[in-house]
């Protein structure tokens, strides 16, 4: 099977379901958006050993083709004839419970925040603050999306813990690897 189609060589491609759409629409932006944070945080999971964190980041790249298919979706096709969902899995609030619960975990073992953080640190806890402010990208998309085309609440609720915990994990990665964190502190300059 040939990767390419051609059918959207004039700037329209096919949504879950078969509408067509324009490649710029707000709902190809917010799983384009989606997919693109996916990447990032590949690239994020080859700069880390820990396979207690490595485990998780997995978890939450299944999870994240799981709220890119929902949002691929128009909601007029989720349900089929049958009274059936098109999709087998959907974002619950489990699995954004179980980020919090990570989060919990890791903070347990940092410094109290007094300050907000420069981003950076070494690769692993750059490339996690570069994944986070993706995420906060994909979630304004989907905010934006839902202006136009509501969209389950799961989805950005999932997309704004995720964020967070892509944080707390920059400082954990940070933790782990002795790496000094940089502050931001305006009485200091």
């Amino acid at each position: 099977m040939k990767i390419y189609t051609k059918t959207g060589d004039n700037g329209e491609t096919a949504l879950y379901g078969g509408t067509r759409v324009s490649k710029a629409s707000a709902r190809v932006d917010s799983y384009g958006n989606i997919d693109e944070l996916n990447s990032f945080i590949g690239v994020a999971k080859a700069q880390i050993s820990d396979e207690n964190i490595l485990n998780q980041l997995k978890k939450i790249q299944f999870n994240l083709f799981t709220v890119g298919s929902e949002a691929a979706t128009p909601t007029d096709k989720l349900t089929l004839a049958n009274g059936k969902s098109r999709l087998t899995l959907i974002i619950s609030d489990k699995e954004i419970e179980e980020l919090e619960v990570w989060m919990d975990e890791m903070e347990e073992k940092l410094e109290p925040l007094q300050y907000f953080i420069l981003p950076g640190g070494g690769s692993g806890a750059t490339a996690f603050h570069v994944s986070r402010t993706v995420c906060r990208r994909a979630e304004r998309s989907l905010v934006f999306l839902n202006e136009s085309e509501p969209i389950r609440a799961e989805l950005i609720k999932y997309l704004n813990r995720l964020s967070d915990y892509l944080f707390v994990l920059a400082r954990f990665v940070s933790k782990l690897n002795n790496e000094t964190e940089e502050f931001w502190n305006p009485n200091e300059r």
